[in-house]
């Protein structure tokens, strides 16, 4: 049995769960409204308040989708009742970051502003302090959502491993490599 599929997933209060015959599950709460489409193989039960996820054999292909939809069903739940926030760093001299409305302006040292259109779902705020990198800080319920954005935000200006220019997570670690001068010795 899947350790993370068999485990239960509570409801916190103000979430409404909801699961259509055509194994729609539809999640409900104070922050949003999500819509996950189910394997027609994978029951989802609602029980006072607990949601499981169960299988009907033991096939490899049963077992995988068991795990995983009980994980997008609990990120569904803790995003619309919690929700999700990321935080980006700009690493570089001279980079900052705009907000207005749902278009994040980025100068990352290129010779034009970058603008970014964000989803609706996103809130988005740059915060930049004198002498610290800006932060870009990015909110929403929809887990998968806020990925696909923070990817696309990243792959404007990847970090790089030789002076660790770009934009990267706040807390993110890179690993860093030594220059030609250092491969000479």
């Amino acid at each position: 049995m899947s350790r993370i599929g068999k485990s239960p997933i509570s409801l916190p209060k103000g979430v409404t769960i909801e699961v259509s015959g055509s194994n729609v599950v539809k999640v409900k709460g104070p922050k949003g409204e999500l819509f996950q489409a189910v394997d027609p193989d994978i029951a989802v039960k609602v029980d006072n308040g607990v949601i499981t996820v169960e299988r009907p054999t033991e096939q490899k292909r049963h077992k995988a989708l068991h795990g995983t939809y009980r994980a997008l069903i609990n990120n569904m739940v803790k995003g619309v009742s919690d929700g999700y926030t990321a935080q980006l760093e700009l690493v570089g001299v001279g980079y900052r970051a705009d907000v207005a409305k749902q278009a994040l302006t980025l100068s990352v040292g290129y010779s034009h502003p970058v603008v970014v259109l964000l989803p609706e779902e996103i809130k988005a705020s740059a915060k930049q302090d004198k002498g610290q990198n800006p932060i870009v800080t990015l909110e929403t319920f929809d887990k998968e959502l806020l990925g696909l954005v923070c990817a696309k935000i990243r792959s404007i200006r990847k970090s790089e491993p030789y002076k660790g220019k770009g934009i990267k997570f706040v807390g993110e670690t890179l690993r860093r490599k030594a220059g030609k001068s250092a491969a000479k010795k």
